[in-house]
């Protein structure tokens, strides 16, 4: 692969900007003018609709911005991604972002695409979960397994986040994400996650719609695709340049952008709706990107929840701390709802609702 020196940002078919690198090896971006007329900021914190060179900071991203951090591979599709590469002769570590980029080209999460597109996707529906799931495990079992599994995880939507093997495919007209069994996981962990996305939905939460393919893999629709098109989103993570490797938010920051770009109390209702309910399931690894926001119709809107179940955040506390607690009580939970300006009593009726469900059908 030849280094590439410049990235074209593409939007819906219109150029957003363009990328490159600083001698330092930071990303450098600017707006093109025709998206500085017409278009809107992609990343309202980090890279304001404005004229002018935006640098990256070293960290968190290595040198990268966070919306298109995003948009990158981390986890279980930067392993497929490298081993990918060294089946293919090239050496992982002499990419740069931007060559990372190109090689996500016009096949990542949320609406941004980029040029030169790289990318490799299969258009074949049918997926053959049993043989992925196995192929998952040698993967994940062995430093330099090469089998063909390899190919088909990377061919089949490489880019997906999270540490859980996945793959994007159609079913049923729509688009979805399945995900398989990493190696600590439950043997039930499709079923339980199915289970969550059932009982999130009885509480208020907003869910895509999910699915539990072959009565064993979890699978979600993908809400940042559409009939009339993609969405963009961008995770917490990307929008505050959090690491979310580590925990570096608390649930009041998820309150400050959600007011901060939505200006709607319906959609800070449902930021305090998913805070109670992972308090409540205790599902700790609420981390900086497990929580995005969508541009549509030109608004932002607060995403529907996903990866929603129990589970350990580090040494047993929660990655993303309520009322700066990472073991918080429900006098947490409810201080910071009305630090946010929501209603006291409407905010202690909702947490004793959904324990309520949770208790009866949790």
């Amino acid at each position: 692969m030849n280094s590439i020196k410049q990235i074209e940002v593409i939007y819906n078919n219109f150029l957003v900007g363009h990328l490159a690198l600083t001698k330092e090896g930071l990303c450098a971006f600017e707006y093109s003018a025709t998206w500085l007329a017409s278009g809107f900021s992609i990343s309202p914190f980090e890279l304001p609709l404005r004229s002018g060179v935006f640098v990256a900071r070293p960290r968190p991203f290595n040198g990268g911005f966070g919306v298109f951090d995003d948009c990158l591979p981390d986890g279980w599709g930067q392993l497929i991604l490298d081993r990918y590469l060294q089946l293919q002769g090239i050496n992982p570590r002499s990419l740069t972002i931007l060559d990372r980029l190109a090689l996500v080209g016009s096949t990542g999460r949320g609406a941004l695409e980029f040029r030169p597109d790289k990318s490799v996707i299969t258009e074949q529906e049918y997926a053959d979960f049993e043989k992925l799931a196995v192929e998952a495990e040698r993967i994940l079992d062995s430093d330099d397994y090469t089998g063909e599994g390899i190919e088909e995880f990377q061919h089949r939507g490489g880019s997906p986040g999270g540490a859980r093997p996945k793959i994007f495919t159609r079913y049923d007209g729509k688009e979805w994400l399945v995900k398989f069994r990493a190696k600590r996981d439950p043997a039930h962990i499709g079923r339980e996650e199915y289970k969550h996305s059932l009982l999130a939905r009885q509480c208020g939460i907003e869910m895509p719609e999910t699915h539990l393919f072959e009565d064993k893999y979890f699978g979600v629709q993908r809400f940042d695709r559409t009939p009339e098109g993609k969405l963009h989103v961008v995770s917490i993570a990307g929008l505050i340049c959090a690491d979310y490797r580590i925990p570096s938010i608390d649930y009041s920051h998820i309150f400050q952008v959600c007011a901060a770009l939505t200006h709607n109390m319906a959609e800070l209702w449902k930021v305090y709706r998913l805070m109670v309910f992972n308090y409540l399931i205790e599902n700790k690894d609420d981390h900086a990107k497990n929580f995005a926001f969508i541009y549509s119709d030109g608004e932002w809107h607060f995403s529907p929840a996903y990866d929603i179940l129990p589970s350990d955040g580090m040494n047993g506390y929660r990655t993303t701390s309520i009322n700066d607690s990472i073991e918080p009580s429900k006098a947490d939970l409810i201080a910071v709802a009305t630090k946010a300006g929501l209603n006291k009593k409407d905010a202690e009726e909702i947490f004793e609702s959904i324990h309520a469900t949770i208790r009866i059908h949790g």
